[in-house]
C-alpha cells in the first residue's frame, strides 16, 4: 500500500450518527475530510438505480452528488439515490450539509437500513469522472454500488461511488457467530 492511499470501511456510513462520518474517519487517522455537494434535487433514475429501488428506468427520483476530498484532493465521486416517497420534500433534495449525515434524517424519518449489499468492480473512469478526480487517463477506478434495505426488505438508498483504485484500500470485516 502506497503512503497515498486510504483504507475506508463502510460501517461509520450505515448508521446514524451526531457527527460527520467522513470527517471523523479521516480525523482518526490525523487526514482532513470534507466534501463539496455538487448536485441535490430530482432525477430520472439510471438503469442499474432503476432495478436496485425497484421502479421503471427514467422515474424520478431523489439524488445527491458530492465530491470526497481527501487532504483537499479528490479522494470520491459519490451519487446517492432515494426513492421520492422517501426524500421528496426532504433537506435530501437541497445542498446544505445535513446534521449527522443523510442516515441520520433517514432514521429520523422512520427509514432505517437493516441489509446492505455492495458490489465493487474496477474499470477505466469516463472522462468527467477523470477529471473531477484528477487521475491519469489509464489509472483505474473502482465502482462501488451500495443498496441499503429496511427490514421489510424495501429499498431505501442506493449509493454508487468511484475512487481512483490506486487510492483506495476497501476493507470489509464481518463477525461470525
Amino acid at each position: 500500500m502506497s503512503t497515498g492511499s486510504w483504507v475506508s470501511t463502510s460501517l461509520p456510513y450505515l448508521t446514524p450518527q451526531q457527527k460527520d462520518a467522513w470527517a471523523a474517519e479521516a480525523a482518526a487517522q490525523g487526514r482532513r475530510g470534507t466534501q463539496r455537494i455538487l448536485y441535490a434535487g430530482e432525477a430520472p433514475a439510471p438503469a442499474e438505480v432503476a432495478v436496485l429501488l425497484g421502479i421503471a428506468e427514467g422515474e424520478p427520483v431523489v439524488v445527491r452528488r458530492r465530491l470526497i476530498l481527501l487532504d483537499e484532493r479528490p479522494n470520491e465521486l459519490t451519487d446517492t439515490y432515494y426513492p421520492l416517497r422517501i426524500a421528496q420534500g426532504t433537506a435530501l433534495t437541497g445542498t446544505a450539509k445535513i446534521r449527522g449525515g443523510a442516515v441520520t434524517l433517514l432514521a429520523e424519518l422512520g427509514h432505517v437500513g437493516a441489509l446492505v449489499r455492495e458490489d465493487v468492480t474496477a474499470a477505466l473512469p469516463d472522462e468527467e469522472e477523470r477529471r473531477t478526480l484528477d487521475t491519469a487517463p489509464d489509472e483505474p477506478v473502482l465502482r462501488l454500488t451500495r443498496l441499503t434495505l429496511d427490514r421489510d426488505d424495501c429499498p431505501i438508498q442506493v449509493d454508487r461511488m468511484v475512487m481512483p483504485a490506486l487510492r483506495q484500500r476497501l476493507r470489509y470485516e464481518i463477525r461470525i457467530g
